[in-house]
């Protein structure tokens, strides 16, 4: 097996003398793998997501993407490394006064695609999320479920290998949160690394995907290595 696609290699993120976000936290996903990083609020699963968008940096260990070594990437890259992924925030953050479709076509239109591009791109990515019904209606109008439906459709507009959402059933109720679960794992099928921070373990284990348990900063346990080893 070649290396790993995402791997973290004795990380520490500090974010002051006594509070630490990771302590010494070593683990790897294999590309087009579906993984939840769970734990309670403050055990590191958010802050391993926000090294791979390099919203925080180690301050000792190591962090590579897809071979690349993002530990200390310069700050003017990082948008580049933002854009060849899709992040999936928990409070949605659409645009109130655009339209379904308009909240897409901003996020095209920002990455630098042409209009032709984004009448083309749209549907297609409404459609993939299935939300194209709605595609007139404003975020207000909508509910938790097909507001988190948009919010994964604008994290596609670069068809990105890699797929990272935290808490993105955080907001919403059973019914809802499994819809979102299940359009994951189709995205994941066609061949989209999935990294979902969560806390929700009853979707979790009715996924059946591996499990990755941080506490205290630390990997816990992980039911991919326990797979491997088994």
């Amino acid at each position: 097996m070649g290396e790993p696609y995402i791997s973290y290699e004795g990380v520490e993120v500090c974010f002051t003398e006594f509070v630490y976000g990771l302590r010494d936290a070593t683990v790897s996903f294999e590309r087009g793998e579906f993984a939840f990083l769970v734990g309670k609020t403050g055990a590191g699963k958010s802050t391993l997501i926000k090294l791979l968008t390099r919203e925080a940096t180690p301050t000792k260990g190591k962090v590579t993407l897809a071979g690349r070594d993002i530990t200390h990437l310069p700050d003017r890259l990082v948008p580049a490394l933002r854009r060849s992924m899709g992040i999936v925030p928990q409070d949605f953050a659409l645009l109130p006064r655009k339209r379904v479709w308009e909240n897409v076509a901003y996020a095209m239109r920002a990455v630098g695609k042409s209009k032709k591009e984004v009448r083309q791109l749209v549907p297609q990515i409404l459609e993939q999320v299935r939300i194209g019904h709605r595609a007139d209606a404003f975020p207000h109008e909508l509910s938790g479920g097909e507001q988190q439906r948009v919010a994964i459709g604008r994290a596609l507009i670069n068809n990105p290998p890699l797929l990272l959402a935290d808490e993105p059933t955080g907001n919403l109720d059973p019914d809802h949160s499994w819809e979102i679960m299940e359009l994951l794992k189709e995205l994941n099928t066609k061949g989209t690394t999935v990294l979902v921070a969560s806390h929700d373990m009853v979707v979790v284990e009715k996924m059946a995907k591996r499990i990755v348990k941080m506490e205290g900063g630390r990997v816990v346990s992980d039911t991919g290595k326990e797979m491997s080893n088994a």
